[in-house]
């Protein structure tokens, strides 16, 4: 069956987001160089984070909560509501900085356009992703948005159903491993990595190399050839 839905992540597929968690980090340490050094402050944001996931979710309000708590960690009761004052600010920050597109995103969904129905799956805060979106401009790329919790099998299953099509119809594209490409191999459909530069340890995971429907790509604008390939081959071929 050709391909008909194509679903898109955004951070990091479309426009940049992890660099400026890594610059909210860095400055978060140099925040609290008196008390601890670099390694240790960065460490232990990474560990506070995941662990908050489960109750915050994703997204940089609840990344400035769990900064929050490392402060407390590592200060206790030498913080001062200086330094608290200028982890918000840090989060106000992320959450305003202009949408900054990564290369040739624009001419790759154009072509994409050509070949199926796009739809935004991306995880995170609804109000910022959706602030997000509607600066990028791209709003009217998309036949649909979907902003969830998280990205599983379940949630692939459901927006395949949604849109009315077969998992073998559709194709998930995005630049991590662990929420764009796994489930939704799980879940039947085709998946393609397109790495970033920068990889938060939470989304890593080992590729499924040798995976029929998988593909590693080098940049989003090779997607529309790859969907060009599954489209003409075998009904038999990667199935």
């Amino acid at each position: 069956m050709p391909i008909s839905l194509i679903c898109l992540d955004a951070d990091d597929t479309l426009w940049h987001n992890e660099t400026f968690f890594r610059r909210a980090t860095e400055a978060f340490a140099e925040l609290l160089a008196d008390v601890a050094d670099a390694e240790t402050v960065m460490k232990l944001v990474d560990e506070v984070e995941h662990r908050n996931l489960a109750v915050y979710g994703y997204g940089a309000k609840g990344f400035v909560l769990s900064l929050i708590e490392a402060a407390l960690i590592l200060a206790g009761e030498r913080l001062g509501p200086e330094t608290v004052a200028r982890v918000l600010e840090l989060g106000k920050e992320m959450l305003s900085h202009p949408v900054e597109m990564l290369e040739g995103v624009a001419e790759a969904l154009e072509a994409l356009r050509e070949r199926g129905r796009l739809v935004l799956l991306t995880k995170g805060d609804l109000f910022h992703q959706e602030a997000k979106l509607a600066a990028s401009g791209l709003g009217e790329c998309f036949a649909g948005v979907e902003i969830v919790s998280d990205k599983k099998l379940e949630t692939y299953r459901k927006v395949f159903a949604r849109y009315g099509v077969s998992p073998e119809e559709a194709v998930m594209a995005g630049n991590s491993m662990r929420s764009d490409i796994l489930p939704a191999l799980e879940a039947g459909a085709w998946a393609a990595f397109v790495p970033f530069e920068i990889v938060w340890s939470h989304e890593a995971a080992e590729a499924p190399v040798g995976h029929p429907r998988y593909r590693e790509l080098a940049s989003l604008g090779e997607l529309p050839r790859w969907i060009d390939a599954l489209n003409c081959a075998e009904p038999a071929a990667g199935s």
